[in-house]
């Protein structure tokens, strides 16, 4: 676990910078060169900065012990951090539909090679930032870094379109074709709403764990299956999991005999514990409550 979270804070901390770097590159150049489109993803990547210190600080906070105010951990902060970037890439998303809309209207510049290269440059290095930071973060179940990896990913499509919509204005450029050096700021537009949809996706589903969603019916599965393999437990009355950021609580209610003493159940609800955490490294705590079960009742 512990390899895991460095593995995190690095890959937060790489993002971060390399969010830096391409929004200097990017909104030099397009203002340089009048690209409309490189504009808009420069104006992203700046706000991938602040949405990159938000998921690493808050990776931070949620590797924190538990302590009196939080006694289930600081896990959520994740979370949180992971709204927040489905909100910035929001907000981001909507001035770069604005601004491309506005442009529409206004003269068109020539389109130049320069731009083209910067879009390139930018394509290239955020896929091999998404496959990093979505490997990482789903092997460490972080959050926050599966926002910051969505986030770049949100930046493929953005550089994508923009080399689509340059490499058109420099094509209409070279074989004079009509409108064509309105491709660059059609594919801005078209960049926003792939970003809003991201935007839209990622705090969904913040919102469903903020809300104590249950996990996946397919790991509810691997936990009953765990349960009912220990020969003292007759029923399972109940079964729930949340996750709690990085990691997921448990929740369980089994009916066992009732004639146990209490050093019996004591040791059948580490066993189940033990159990649920050995299917699933996820799993950091798991609540076991016994219930009494007689022979007569038949179940």
């Amino acid at each position: 676990m512990e390899a895991h979270h460095k593995s995190s804070i690095a890959a937060a901390w790489l993002s971060l910078f390399s969010n830096i770097i391409l929004t200097i590159i990017k909104l030099i150049v397009g203002l340089l060169f009048h690209s409309q489109v490189l504009i808009a993803d420069g104006m992203h990547s700046a706000a991938d900065v602040v949405a990159s210190l938000a998921s690493l600080g808050s990776m931070k906070v949620s590797n924190l012990p538990a302590d009196e105010d939080h006694p289930y951990g600081h896990g959520k902060a994740e979370i949180i951090a992971s709204g927040v970037v489905s909100i910035l890439l929001a907000l981001a998303a909507l001035m770069m539909a604005y601004k491309s809309i506005e442009a529409l209207f206004t003269p068109a510049e020539p389109p130049h090679i320069l731009a083209l290269a910067a879009a390139i440059l930018s394509l290239i290095w955020k896929q091999i930032l998404y496959v990093y930071t979505v490997r990482i973060g789903r092997q460490a179940n972080s959050k926050g870094l599966l926002a910051t990896a969505y986030d770049h990913l949100a930046d493929v499509y953005a550089s994508a379109a923009a080399v689509v919509g340059i490499g058109i204005g420099l094509l209409g450029l070279h074989f004079h074709l009509p409108y064509s050096e309105y491709g660059d700021r059609a594919a801005g537009f078209i960049v926003s709403l792939l970003v809003l949809k991201l935007a839209f996706e990622m705090g969904k589903e913040s919102m469903y764990t903020l809300m104590e969603g249950n996990i996946s019916g397919e790991k509810i599965e691997v936990y009953v299956e765990a349960v009912i393999a220990n020969p003292a437990v007759k029923r399972i009355d109940r079964i729930r999991a949340r996750e709690h950021g990085h990691y997921i609580i448990v929740d369980i209610r089994v009916g066992v005999p009732g004639d146990l003493t209490i050093q019996q159940g004591h040791d059948i609800s580490r066993e189940i514990k033990q159990a649920i955490m050995s299917k699933d490294p996820d799993v950091q705590e798991v609540l076991v409550h016994l219930n009494p079960w007689y022979e007569k009742e038949g179940s």
